[in-house]
């Protein structure tokens, strides 16, 4: 049966009208060429904090984005009430392309990979000399992701006035990690947090490690004046209390770098990391690879790196450090 009848023509046809009153869809998207430039600070249920010129501004993220995530760290181009009056909510339309990634899964099984922090320099990672111990296998895989990521590790000791540091920057000597050594004491008179700055001058530093190693503390110390939530370590299972939920970027005193701390972590899932690509973290060893066979693991018999450090071409020890690394996606983060 024919609705219209036989003969029927554009102007016989019945437009339904767009009960919803919005405007039809286009794949047409605004260029938004009048965006200003920001730096995302925090992001707290769905809402970011970001810096526009100098003054902070509440955002979403727009629609048109889709999936993408914005994370702390990232610049970012925003519309939209920028006036950062109470109340005010502005637009994120476009991420711009990020110089380096902190990722880390939940664990080695977990395929959802997570952006942490975008944009930083380089990567601190605070463990404690005792109370709790440390764990080298975690401050391995912070390495590991570090490096993948395009940050520059630093190693940052707390409580030294409980242990004594030699033994585990032995470990690390050949991996040429850049450290600093700080207690207790010298966290509260603030000698310490002027030998860190000095490491962190000029440049974004994500701040990461498991609870209870004096990482927040470090922060306040480092930015007095933005004072966030310490904890303490529990007593039964030696294990720190979350304090720090979500990551924070804060601007060192004098313009002079950034600091983002990140929440504490328990377990550093490296998933996301293509073993392959460790390798480019030891330029001392990259050139004894081109013997290796085909999909070299660098940890096999046949591996050309063996050779290759036997002739005198590199550091017994860097091999090592480099297999170590290589290994930790298949251990725990306890053992």
């Amino acid at each position: 049966m024919r609705r219209y009848g036989k003969h029927t023509d554009e102007d016989d046809v019945r437009v339904r009208p767009n009960r919803k009153g919005n405007r039809p869809r286009t794949n047409i998207r605004p260029k938004h060429e009048d965006a200003a430039d920001g730096f995302v600070l925090t992001i707290d249920r769905g809402r970011l904090t970001v810096l526009v010129e100098d003054r902070t501004i509440t955002a979403m993220k727009a629609r048109e984005l889709g999936r993408k995530a914005v994370v702390v760290g990232d610049q970012v181009s925003v519309v939209g009430d920028l006036s950062g009056a109470k109340d005010t909510l502005a637009r994120i339309v476009r991420v711009q392309d990020r110089s380096s990634v902190l990722r880390r899964t939940a664990d080695d099984d977990d395929p959802y990979e997570r952006v942490v922090v975008a944009n930083a320099d380089q990567l601190a990672i605070v463990t404690a000399l005792a109370d709790p111990e440390p764990r080298p296998r975690l401050i391995d895989r912070c390495l590991v992701a570090a490096y993948d990521g395009g940050l520059e590790p630093l190693l940052v000791l707390t409580k030294c006035d409980l242990a004594p540091a030699g033994p585990l920057l032995e470990t690390y000597e050949p991996l040429g990690v850049p450290y600093v050594v700080t207690s207790r004491e010298e966290l509260a008179d603030g000698e310490a947090a002027e030998r860190v700055r000095e490491r962190l001058k000029d440049r974004v530093t994500a701040f990461v490690g498991h609870s209870g190693v004096g990482k927040t503390t470090l922060v306040n110390a480092l930015v007095p004046e933005r004072k966030r939530a310490t904890g303490r370590v529990n007593a039964v299972t030696g294990r720190g209390r979350h304090t720090t939920t979500s990551a924070l970027a804060l601007p060192l005193p004098g313009g002079s770098g950034w600091v983002i701390d990140t929440p504490g972590v328990r377990s550093f899932g490296l998933n996301h990391i293509d073993p392959s690509r460790v390798i480019h973290a030891f330029p001392d060893l990259e050139p004894g690879t081109e013997g290796c066979p085909r999909a070299c693991s660098h940890d096999e018999k046949d591996c050309a790196l063996d050779q290759w450090v036997t002739d005198g071409h590199a550091d017994p020890a860097r091999l090592y450090s480099l297999r170590r690394l290589l290994a930790t996606r298949e251990r725990r983060e306890g053992d």
